[in-house]
This record gives C-alpha cells, structure tokens and sequence, in this order.
C-alpha cells in the first residue's frame, strides 16, 4: 500500500511571498540550503535537494495551491511518482502551508515526513522571518 503524509506549519510571510520563493530557483535554494532549479510554469519541471528529488508542475494557482509530481533517488525503479500539494492559506500576520504527499513507495513514508520537516518546515521558519 503506498503511503501518505499530511502535513501543516504556519510561516511569517503572505501566501503570496511563499508561492513565488516555492517556484524560485533562488529562493527554493536559500531556504532549503541545497541547490534548486525550478520552474514557475505549468508543466515546468524542478530538481529540488542538490538532484535528490525532481517532478513537473501540475497545478498552479497563485498564492493559493502548488501540485508536483514527486519522486527521489530512494524510489525503487519501477515504483510510479507520488505527488505533492502545496496549499497557501492565509493565517493572522502569516500563511499556514499544508503539505499533502501522496503516492509514497511502500515503507517510505516515515523517512519523507521526517524529511520535509528537517529539511522544509525547520529552515522554512527561519527564512520567512526575515522576509
């Protein structure tokens, strides 16, 4: 059975703010630390994680939602892409992010949700303070 994560952080920045720096080569870099190349286009495609994970942009609405397909060096050849979504909801002063990745190879699931917390929602914080 694939697997899933669900989850939610709230940054100090507009929805906006974090739309555009998720689509940014530049600023995907500056907040992960790891190198980024990225598209703000649907069907763009992005590497992510210095080459560690890569997909194609599937949905887009700005300062709202972001849909990827998703899939990381550690996925077995034959296993399909999972997909991410991004939803932007604004949250007091800031914007709470909802994270939803879906279609995770069977006994994964536990390595991504702690992944995208030490390496997305920790560095997020401290990036969008400053912003």
């Amino acid at each position: 059975m694939k697997g899933r994560v669900k989850l939610s952080i709230t940054l100090p920045a507009s929805p906006d703010v974090i739309y555009k720096a998720w689509l940014s080569s530049k600023e995907h870099t500056a907040f992960t630390g790891e190198e980024t190349k990225s598209s703000s286009k649907k069907g763009g495609t992005y590497t992510a994680g210095g080459g560690y994970m890569w997909g194609k942009n599937l949905e887009l609405e700005p300062g709202k939602k972001i849909v990827q397909s998703w899939r990381s060096t550690d996925f077995p050849k034959d296993a399909e892409n999972s997909q991410i979504e991004i939803l932007l909801e604004k949250s007091g002063k800031g914007t709470k992010l909802t994270l939803i990745h879906s279609s995770i190879p069977k006994g994964q699931t536990d390595i991504y949700k702690q992944g995208w917390k030490d390496f997305y929602f920790t560095p997020m914080k401290k990036y969008f303070k400053n912003k």
